[in-house]
């Protein structure tokens, strides 16, 4: 008869990789939500119970009170598969007690490639010639035809200067870019050692060519990016968000790039997620969108789930999380 585990999970999505699921069954029984590509609330909901030690949340719904109250006093820990955790009621789940972690610092280079990816896209306008390939409109020997904007002497403007923020900024500098700056709540050391000037947010909008968007998203971060702020940002100015897409309000965006307020953006987050295929930013010829895929690279999602699993026994144990909240 095999012995019972004496812990049980529930993990909210089944496509977490194979090894770090190997690793958390040594030790746990698990409750896995089948459903593909994601489950409702509706369904996480009916498998949280009362029995549960733990939850690895990934997941777009939010973790909140109604999840914790199904959950219980037994709930030991709540781990995201994410470095944001703005679906999280982190402060809720800390006043029960329950230990939560996310899995930063593992995705830092993926997500500076695809910030890096986004931006050559937008500036060199790639999807535009490709379209015209497709459309049979490739018009060769024209001097003036699909010019873009270049990054070698231009100022790059990051709003949030994490570890993201700085991985960027790493793979921005052999491009030659003239100027680097950056804004947040305080200066950084590791912005200045990488030649960097710290400025307000409106600074930053009216210098930059290239504004990165790295910050969390927060009550404050909200809508951040407004007509407002785009109304001071130069007309030949590229917005890269590869943040969360709350942080941009985009019925603003969408008339900043219909009216020439910016020359252009590339997002790999948006609101809603998945972003109707029929919504204003999918015709923009001046708007290059990705479907967040950030850290989609094998050895990063691997890396996160072998995380997320870490945090999880470490809590059960009883000792320090790799990555707390």
């Amino acid at each position: 008869m095999a012995l019972s585990k004496p812990f049980k999970i529930l993990v909210t999505h089944p496509e977490i990789p194979a090894f770090a699921i190997k690793k958390l069954m040594q030790r746990c029984e698990l409750v896995v939500c089948p459903e593909v590509p994601y489950s409702t609330r509706d369904q996480i909901l009916s498998r949280v119970t009362p029995d549960l030690d733990g939850i690895l949340w990934l997941s777009k719904h939010r973790m909140d009170k109604e999840v914790l109250d199904l959950a219980g006093p037994k709930l030991k820990v709540v781990a995201t598969m994410a470095v944001g955790y703005d679906n999280i009621e982190v402060a809720e789940a800390k006043s029960r007690g329950i230990k939560v972690g996310n899995t930063p610092g593992v995705l830092d280079a993926a997500v500076a490639e695809i910030a890096l990816c986004l931006l050559l896209e937008i500036a060199r306008r790639v999807p535009e010639g490709r379209n015209s390939i497709l459309e049979g409109r490739w018009e060769a020997v024209r001097p003036q035809w699909l010019l873009g904007k270049d990054i070698r002497g231009s100022t790059v403007g990051v709003v949030g200067l994490g570890n993201i923020g700085l991985s960027i900024v790493k793979r921005l500098l052999p491009f030659e870019i003239g100027k680097f700056i950056y804004t947040g709540h305080n200066r950084k050391p590791e912005g200045d050692k990488l030649g960097g000037t710290f400025v307000s947010f409106d600074e930053l909008l009216q210098q930059s060519d290239f504004v990165i968007v790295s910050c969390p998203l927060t009550p404050e971060s909200k809508f951040l990016f407004n007509a407002q702020a785009f109304a001071k940002m130069k007309e030949s100015a590229i917005l890269v968000n590869i943040a969360r897409g709350d942080i941009i309000d985009q019925e603003a965006l969408v008339s900043a790039l219909q009216n020439g307020k910016i020359w252009g953006a590339a997002l790999d987050v948006m609101s809603p997620e998945p972003l109707p295929a029929d919504h204003p930013l999918t015709k923009l010829k001046n708007c290059v969108l990705a479907p967040h895929l950030g850290s989609a690279t094998e050895k990063t999602r691997g890396d996160m789930a072998m995380l997320a699993v870490d945090n999880i026994l470490a809590a059960l144990d009883g000792k320090q999380m790799p990555a707390p909240l």
